[in-house]
């Protein structure tokens, strides 16, 4: 996948489309109260060649998803001027990606999460030169950041499906199992979004 075509497939993607009928039930979402609103960055490294996707590991600390792999973001807060604002804001204050280093190309269709959330998922290409050295973890936050290959997301057979009962209600969810790790819920259902976006343009 070349930096040209993934701006081209994620063209006039600014703001996010609904979830998809097809992950919708994955959510989870209980009706109780309304989502609060939250955005992630999902960083491609452009390094001229092959992209790589840029991840993080929730610090074990938290009381919310620790250990857990996603994108960097959060909350959406009264003084960001949207989702992307607000997206580019979290990404350097977890990691300290500079929001200068990052052309948002587009975005991906809105996840309701299982924990209350309504969050877009932002997309932003970073040029070289890149290192992860380079960043400014916020150890509060977030463990280590790592890179996986674009083209693991984008191969189908990547995409493990997996059931399990959560609160007697059984559930099928994506899981990409990169190496040692294991990245689930959200995170996986808006690779599988990107995969379906660069992949069909749909």
């Amino acid at each position: 996948m070349t930096r040209a075509l993934a701006i081209e497939r994620l063209a006039g993607r600014r703001a996010a489309r609904a979830l998809p009928a097809s992950l919708a039930a994955e959510a989870g979402e209980t009706g109780a109260a309304p989502p609060s609103d939250a955005a992630v960055l999902a960083p491609l490294i452009d390094r001229g060649g092959e992209m790589s996707v840029l991840l993080t590991r929730r610090a074990d600390g938290l009381r919310s998803h620790p250990g857990q792999i996603g994108f960097p973001g959060g909350r959406v807060e009264p003084g960001d001027r949207g989702p992307i604002d607000a997206a580019l804001r979290e990404t350097e204050e977890e990691i300290g990606l500079p929001r200068a280093r990052v052309e948002v190309v587009g975005c991906l269709d809105t996840c309701i999460t299982g924990t209350g959330y309504r969050v877009v998922p932002v997309v932003g290409i970073v040029a070289a030169p890149f290192a992860l050295a380079d960043l400014a973890l916020a150890p509060a936050e977030v463990a280590e950041a790592f890179e996986m290959p674009l083209s693991f997301a984008l191969d189908p057979r990547n995409h493990v499906r997996r059931t399990a009962v959560a609160r007697g209600v059984r559930r099928s969810f994506y899981v990409l199992p990169y190496g040692d790790r294991y990245i689930w819920g959200a995170t996986a259902r808006m690779l599988v979004n990107l995969y379906e976006i660069l992949r069909t343009g749909t």
